[in-house]
C-alpha cells in the first residue's frame, strides 16, 4: 500500500509541476508572433525526465492528465484533439528511441517535439481537410528541433541531478 501511495503522490507531483511549466510558458510572449502555434514545450522536460526515471507507462499518465487538464482550464475540444494526437505520436516515438542505445535524452527530445508537431498538423489537415496545411511543417520542424534540444538538455540534467524516484 505504501508504494501505490508514493506512485499516486509522485504522479500528482510531476502533474503539478507538467501544470505550472505550461502556465509559465502560456505566460510567455510569443516566439515568433508572425507564425502562430509555436512553443517551446517546457512540460516536456518533466516527460523525458520521466521516460527514463519511471518508464514510458508513467510519463504517458502524466502527459494524459496535463492535456486533459490544460484543455479543462484553458482550451476547447479542438485542443484537446491537436495535443492528443501529438502526445500520443510524440511519447509513442520517444519510447521507442528511448529502448535504443543510439539515442540520448536530447535526441529523443528532439525526435518527440517534431513528432508532436507532425501528429498535431495531421489531426488538423484531418479535421479542416486542408491538405495544405502541411506545408507548416517544414517551419514547425525547425522550430521543433531546436526547442527539442533544449527541452533534452533541461531533461538530462534532470536525469544527472535528481535521485532515483
Amino acid at each position: 500500500m505504501k508504494n501505490k501511495s508514493k506512485t499516486v503522490a509522485l504522479l500528482g507531483a510531476c502533474t503539478a509541476v507538467a501544470l505550472v511549466l505550461a502556465y509559465l510558458e502560456a505566460m510567455l510572449p510569443p516566439l515568433f508572433p508572425a507564425v502562430p502555434g509555436i512553443k517551446m514545450g517546457l512540460p516536456n522536460i518533466i516527460l523525458v525526465f520521466l521516460l527514463y526515471r519511471r518508464g514510458p507507462a508513467f510519463a504517458s499518465v502524466v502527459s494524459l492528465l496535463r492535456v486533459l487538464l490544460i484543455t479543462l482550464l484553458f482550451g476547447n475540444a479542438m485542443m484537446l484533439l491537436y495535443s492528443l494526437a501529438g502526445g500520443a505520436l510524440s511519447m509513442l516515438l520517444m519510447w521507442l528511441l528511448s529502448r535504443s542505445k543510439g539515442f540520448s535524452p536530447v535526441g529523443v527530445s528532439v525526435a518527440g517535439g517534431v513528432a508532436h508537431n507532425i501528429g498535431q498538423v495531421l489531426m488538423a489537415m484531418l479535421l479542416l481537410e486542408t491538405p495544405q496545411l502541411g506545408y507548416y511543417l517544414v517551419v514547425l520542424t525547425v522550430t521543433g528541433t531546436a526547442a527539442g534540444i533544449l527541452v533534452g538538455l533541461a531533461g538530462a540534467l534532470l536525469i544527472k541531478k535528481v535521485p532515483k524516484l
